[in-house]
Order: C-alpha cells, then structure tokens, then sequence
C-alpha cells in the first residue's frame, strides 16, 4: 500500500518554457505553416506553500502553462521543475497521482458516489477500504459536507456548489503537494462562488498546498492569489508579483487596462480588518445600571452603548438618548442593525456589508462571537482617498 506523500507543498518553477503549436496558414501558390506560440518563455517561480493565479484575457496560454505541469501539455522547450526535479524526468503516472487538479466542470464520475468520487487517488495508490473510507468522510467534513449525508449520494443529487466542494476533496484526497486549479469556480453563481472562494482560501490556511490558479477575472486572482501573473495574448507574461504591486505599480499599459480604473477600490480585498486597529467604544449587560450607562455614553465620542451578553457577543446599539435615566438596561433597547465582521474579512466585504445595511460602523468579533471592537465606513473611505496601506489608525471621525 502506497503511503501519501511526506511533503505537503512543494516549489514550482518554470524555465524559460515556451509552447508552440503548428498550424496551417494558407497563402498564395499553396500552403505553408507557422508557429504561433501558445506560451512564449515563460519564466517564474511559485514559493511552496502559496497560491499563484494565472489571470488574463482568453487565448493567453493561461490554461497552456497549467497543464504543462502535469504533462497533459508537453512542453515545446523549457523546463518545469518541482522541488527542483524536471517534471518532464518523472514517470508520467506518478506525477499527475501526486498533483490535485480541479476543472470548472467538476469531472466527477456520474456512476460513483460521493465517497468513491473523493477516493479516486488513493484507490488507484492501493489504500484499503477502510482508510478509503475515512479518508473520503474527513475530506466531505473539511470542505464542509456532512458524510453521512453526502457520502452515499450521486453527482446528479448535488448542487453545482455542492459538486464543486466534492471536485476540490477529490484533488486533496492523497494529500499532493501541488494542486491545479482551473477556473474552478466559474461555473456557478456570483454567491456561491465568493461563498467557495472564502471556504478554499480558509482551507489554504489549514492545508498550505502550493496551488496554480487559472481566472480570466481580475477580481478573484486579487482575492485568491498570494502571487498574481498576469499574462497576454500570445503567452507573454506582461507582469509578475503580488497583488499589491500589481495594482499600485502596472509594469505596463497592457497591466494597467486590464487591472481596470478602480485600482484603488480593488485594493480594499487586500487588506481586511485585522490590519485596522479597531476603537474600543462602550460595552454594557442587560441589568447593568441605566445611570451609569448613560453617563458612559454620553463621554464617548460615538453617543452610544454596545449592548452584550455574558460572552460580550453582541446584542445590538443603544442610543445614548434611548438609556432610561434610572433603573436598568434591557435587552429591548438593543438595536442590531450593524453587520458582523471578523478580523480575516476584507475591507472591500466589509465596506459593502456596512452600505448594504445603511450603517456606519461594523462590529469586529473572534472566533467565539466575543466583541472586539468597530470599524467605520468613514476610516475605509478616508484610506482609499489618502491610498494608505499598512497599520491604519483613527477609526473614528478624523482624527490623527
């Protein structure tokens, strides 16, 4: 029985690789043939452990230099190393066993349950039933389906969403140290797939996979990506970085065109709101003196309590003007208009949860509900004018 592997992420590289296909041209007096290059000397090299999306306009050789790394696509010239090893030196079998691959369409096989579906790799390695079987149902539960509800289930039974959870349990089912994603979200709707994208890239945290992303949309390889490469028609790669460099410094016109006008707001999806320091405004429990509550209100800047339970979760705002001037708070004044956010949400979600909710201020809890402090809609709005990035400060108001 074959043993997954003893690494979890491994170091891609490509060299110099260039792809060309040959094609018929006709031209006067007869036929010729040309060269047009699919992929054209692309060089660059994805840290273990990272995501690198490969992003641009149809016919750029995005999805050319993907499967070029699991050998589905040979090659022109160039190599393709993985841990320094010439993908192209390996036995062809072993290689794509050990590199996940998800596709927009999903691939599952009809005829199969969900269990076998997610269990395809390690039956092929020699696992026994038992470790196929516990193997599918951890990876239904990791990518957040039930196994004793899905595992028996066909692909026909499952939503889009749903198969799409199933096609990435799939790839990670041996634990490969490098997977290939190619556009595996595009296929369903606008809320499912951001729903997806946040549920991978929490999974990302957890399993540090190295992972090649293929998009044609600008948006999702800034959100998806720690590495974004943006190519051209003709496989050119135009520019190569993080996201951040790529929208505050286009390497070209070609970049900057494609990046889109709003620059400025897509950035708000690189920083989130762990990177503000959130203001501390006034807590109180249901029971607590009206009195001093509202004397607590009135000195704070923002005119009003959080109201929150023993747990400090939040139950809602009361408005200074609202707080009885004896007796004790009750959890009926309580107003929870404002969203829930947490420190890994980005700005730009959070921004558009505070406008969908016609609030100002959003409130900031951990992992157990517990209140952490607020953001505003007027610091995000006074950080994309100024073009801040880095430690933000001075949530409310404008303060310095």
């Amino acid at each position: 029985m074959a043993d997954q592997p003893a690494h979890r992420a491994a170091v891609v590289e490509f060299e110099h690789v260039t792809k060309r296909y040959d094609a018929p041209v006709k031209r006067r007096g007869g036929t010729s043939t040309k060269t047009p290059g699919a992929v054209n000397d692309l060089s660059l090299k994805v840290p273990a452990g990272k995501i690198c999306v490969l992003v641009g306009p149809s016919g750029c050789g995005k999805t050319t230099s993907l499967k070029m790394v699991n050998r589905i696509i040979e090659p022109t010239s160039g190599r393709i190393l993985i841990d320094g090893v010439d993908a192209a030196t390996r036995d062809i079998t072993e290689l794509r066993r050990s590199i996940g691959y998800v596709i927009q369409q999903v691939g599952l096989f009809p005829h199969q349950t969900i269990a076998d579906n997610v269990a395809t790799v390690p039956r092929l390695l020699g696992w026994n039933a038992d470790r196929l079987r516990a193997r599918a149902d951890e990876l239904l539960a990791l990518v957040g389906l039930e196994p004793g509800t899905y595992r028996d289930r066909f692909p026909s039974q499952l939503s889009g969403g749903e198969r799409q959870r199933v096609g990435v349990a799939r790839a990670l089912a041996a634990d490969p140290p490098i997977m290939l994603m190619d556009e595996p979200f595009g296929a369903v709707d606008p809320i499912v797939r951001d729903r997806l994208q946040n549920e991978f890239l929490r999974l990302q945290e957890e399993l540090a996979k190295t992972i090649l992303f293929v998009t044609h949309d600008i948006d999702e390889a800034i959100k998806m990506g720690d590495l974004v490469a943006v190519l051209q028609v003709g496989g050119v790669l135009a520019q190569f970085g993080t996201p951040a460099e790529i929208l505050s410094n286009p390497a070209s016109e070609f970049v900057a065109r494609f990046v889109g006008d709003d620059r400025g707001l897509k950035r708000l999806a690189l920083d989130r709101v762990g990177d503000l320091e959130l203001v501390q405004v006034p807590l109180a429990r249901p029971g607590d003196d009206a009195a001093d509550a509202r004397r607590r209100a009135h000195a704070d800047p923002f005119r009003y309590l959080l109201l929150v339970d023993d747990a400090n979760r939040p139950l809602g705002w009361v408005d200074e003007e609202d707080i009885p001037a004896s007796g004790t708070l009750d959890e009926a004044l309580a107003n929870p208009v404002s969203p829930i956010v947490n420190r890994r949400t980005t700005l730009k979600d959070a921004l558009s949860m505070m406008l969908d909710a016609d609030v100002q201020a959003a409130i900031v809890v951990d992992r157990t509900g517990a209140c952490q402090g607020v953001m505003t809609v007027d610091r995000v709005a006074r950080l994309m004018r100024e073009g801040e990035h880095g430690r933000m400060y001075g949530v409310f108001g404008d303060e310095d």
